[in-house]
């Protein structure tokens, strides 16, 4: 268990971004053998955004982090951290471009590569830096062209993932501030790594063939350890911040699956009203989707200064973790 210190990371802006294109349930069904319906009742999911042939990563990044940073009121950022599984090349890190193209200077800049778990890492991290002094603003961004990675006539993954960017801009503040970061807790499982996986493209194996150059998911597998792994993940935080779980005004999970979320959320019987959701808009967005998630939150009004807000995520690798703040008082950029 790892609880912030002071100074304490205080989120103070937050932005999203989804490309404009958009893939109903009944477009896949006019080409894959599947159904609106079929998707709807596994996954919640009515459409996603996907990119256009081009379009990066860093695209996707650049537009949530202006939203973020113009929420924030300020572009004095002294770290760029990046949540993704899907940076624009194996080498080098994306986020130096990101820092780059935003006009942020020489600033250090460095992906995290924890999958969906990722938003929840670079909290953690984010929070380090400005707990050791190393950085007063930093800029958090979750950014997906999860499309890019799939086999388009896989309908197991194809049906359930979707393209969108998500940040927030957090500094350095008091732990009794609205928006302060308070607890985390974090763990891996690498024995479960091949419940989640692009098994090409690494060092393992440097030249795949085309079966292995795309995502592959055990899905009733993961739906058991996700659900298992964010309600004791969030048991722990809870306990942390001496939170009782109708305490929490908004929780805030990793946009997987409506199901585990709905599971989750009953396991820790927290409100179900309480759950932020819009799986069903943009599909699981994977490192971007908790960010994604706060931002469209927070333009429909569902989050409001001062409601205690639980996020929690699983991802591949297997990660999870879970984080707790209170929220700040922010504008919609």
């Amino acid at each position: 268990m790892i609880t912030a210190r002071t100074p304490a990371a205080v989120l103070c802006g937050v932005g999203g971004y989804v490309p404009p294109k958009v893939v109903t349930n009944d477009d896949l069904a006019a080409r894959l053998d599947t159904s609106d319906e079929w998707i709807r009742s596994r996954v919640g999911i009515h459409q996603r955004h996907v990119v256009e042939p081009g379009t990066a990563t860093s695209d996707l990044a650049v537009r949530a982090a202006e939203a973020a940073l113009q929420s924030a009121g300020t572009r004095d950022i002294d770290v760029v951290v990046l949540a993704t599984t899907t940076p624009d090349h194996p080498c080098p890190a994306t986020a130096p471009t990101v820092a780059q193209r935003l006009g942020l200077g020489c600033v250090p800049a460095f992906d995290v590569s924890a999958v969906c778990s990722g938003f929840v890492y670079g909290l953690a991290v984010t929070a380090g830096m400005i707990a050791s002094g190393l950085a007063r603003h930093v800029l958090l961004i979750g950014a997906e062209a999860y499309t890019t990675i799939l086999d388009p006539y896989d309908r197991a993954t194809v049906s359930v993932f979707g393209d969108g960017a998500g940040a927030v801009v957090v500094r350095a503040g008091e732990p009794g501030e609205l928006g302060a970061v308070q607890a985390f807790d974090l763990g891996s499982d690498g024995g479960l790594a091949e419940l989640i996986m692009t098994k090409g493209g690494g060092a393992r194996h440097p030249r795949p063939d085309a079966a292995d150059s795309w995502f592959a998911m055990q899905g009733q597998a993961v739906y058991r350890h996700a659900v298992r792994r964010m309600v004791g993940s969030s048991r722990a935080v809870l306990d942390a911040v001496g939170w009782k779980p109708q305490d929490v005004d908004r929780f805030v999970g990793h946009q997987a699956n409506r199901r585990i979320l709905d599971a989750v959320a009953r396991e820790l019987e927290v409100a179900p009203e309480s759950a932020v959701i819009n799986i069903d808009r943009v599909g699981n967005t994977a490192g971007a989707s908790i960010p994604l998630a706060l931002a469209d939150a927070v333009a429909t009004g569902e989050l409001l200064a001062g409601d205690k807000v639980l996020l929690t995520a699983f991802g591949g690798g297997a990660t999870w973790g879970s984080s707790a703040l209170t929220w700040p008082a922010l504008r919609a950029a």
